[in-house]
């Protein structure tokens, strides 16, 4: 038996060292390469599908707390108005209603007068908050003096003069409204597609008027308890008033200021609630002075007709994406402290960033920036434009989702 597997084993069309040609080696070391090379491209796939089974499993987990928290029932705010021995006596938020309730026990010695706490229906202490400062910072963007001004702005002329008449003069020069006898205007809406400079505009009107810049997000006041969006929304405007004159820049206003309805639920009553604080500091019994509202959003077909009647806004200009003449001032402007090489010709990449915003503009010269760097040199080429608009532009598109999830 074992001479018959020996002698089968010599038969085998697997040659031996002596008799391989030259052309046998060179055809396994070509094979020996295409396997190396679809290896390498195996172990691309898994670890690329490690990866996306990790983002996965994170987007599941938030989906999953995201969902626990719907099914929880609302919380409510309320102050601690005293202690006695066991029992505290609290004030809801909104609705002023006072309740004697027990104090839990993890939360006994914890617990002083003055305090906010979460409560739910039945008026049963869940937790202790942050204070009202604390919340209030997390909310806003306060900067004293802003240091952007109308030259870090491109293509955007007629659009900044309008500011400037509405926003600027009122705080820089008001005895010229005070001669012709007309009251400047209280606010200014702008709206346009993201990344135009909304933002940016803002922040250059508040630092040329020398005027505290406070930013706040729609989307942050709508708050998870019950009265807390109203009195943030009161919160700012005081402060306003504290440090003026000041520029409140409220960005994404639609996901406050949008239009009003209710559906029976908590979050849709408490959005309202905002809605109408925001409307009556909008308004105001008394003169703001030296305050002035610059409100910005992308979807103005969402904003409530109430936000949009004059008196409010008694501006609503549109910030538009960049022509050709503006995206050729925003690469300027973006360029003008880097050594660019000959060969780099800006009309080109004007002409290639047709439809696209002036923050896509900044993030490919800031990308064509992180290319020079990567080699250790310092004049920035036309390829490393071009290579960081295929990588911040084309390979961004490419990785959109397709189909009907899309």
């Amino acid at each position: 038996m074992e001479n018959t597997i020996t002698q089968h084993s010599s038969e085998t069309n697997f040659p031996n060292s002596q008799e391989l040609t030259e052309d046998d080696v060179q055809s396994l070391r070509e094979k020996l390469i295409q396997l190396e090379e679809q290896n390498d491209q195996i172990q691309k796939r898994l670890l690329d599908a490690a990866v996306a089974n990790s983002n996965y499993l994170q987007t599941i987990q938030k989906l999953k707390e995201q969902n626990q928290q719907l099914k929880e029932p609302p919380l409510f705010i309320a102050s601690v108005m005293e202690i006695v021995d066991n029992l505290a006596l609290l004030r809801q938020h909104g609705s002023n209603q006072e309740v004697i309730t027990y104090i839990p026990i993890d939360l006994k010695g914890e617990l002083e007068a003055g305090m906010r706490v979460a409560v739910n229906n039945a008026f049963g202490m869940v937790k202790v908050l942050s204070k009202s400062a604390d919340v209030r910072a997390r909310v806003m963007e306060l900067i004293e003096s802003p240091n952007t001004d109308y030259n870090s702005i491109g293509g955007l002329n007629k659009e900044i003069q309008d500011v400037v008449e509405a926003i600027e003069l009122p705080l820089t020069e008001p005895q010229l409204f005070k001669d012709v006898g007309v009251e400047p205007p209280k606010g200014i809406l702008l709206y346009g597609p993201p990344g135009t400079g909304k933002t940016l505009i803002a922040k250059a009107v508040a630092s040329r008027a020398k005027a505290t810049f406070i930013r706040m997000s729609g989307s942050e006041l709508v708050q998870k308890y019950v009265g807390e969006g109203a009195r943030l929304v009161r919160d700012v405007f005081q402060m306003a008033r504290e440090k003026a004159p000041s520029i409140v820049f409220i960005d994404e206003i639609d996901s406050v200021g949008g239009r009003r309805t209710h559906d029976g639920t908590t979050g849709s009553a408490e959005v309202n609630r905002t809605m109408v604080q925001l409307l009556t500091e909008l308004d105001g019994f008394e003169d703001r002075g030296d305050v002035k509202i610059i409100a910005a959003t992308n979807r103005i077909d969402l904003l409530d007709p109430a936000l949009l009647r004059p008196g409010r806004f008694d501006r609503i200009i549109e910030i538009p994406m960049p022509d050709e003449k503006g995206r050729f001032e925003i690469f300027k402007i973006h360029t003008r402290n880097m050594a660019l090489d000959p060969d780099v010709y800006l009309d080109k990449l004007v002409r290639m960033t047709d439809g696209l915003s002036g923050a896509d503009i900044k993030a490919i010269v800031t990308e064509a920036g992180m290319f020079v760097i990567r080699r250790r040199d310092r004049t920035i080429k036309m390829s490393d434009f071009m290579d960081a608009y295929n990588k911040i532009i084309v390979e961004e598109h490419d990785d959109e989702p397709h189909g009907m999830f899309a």
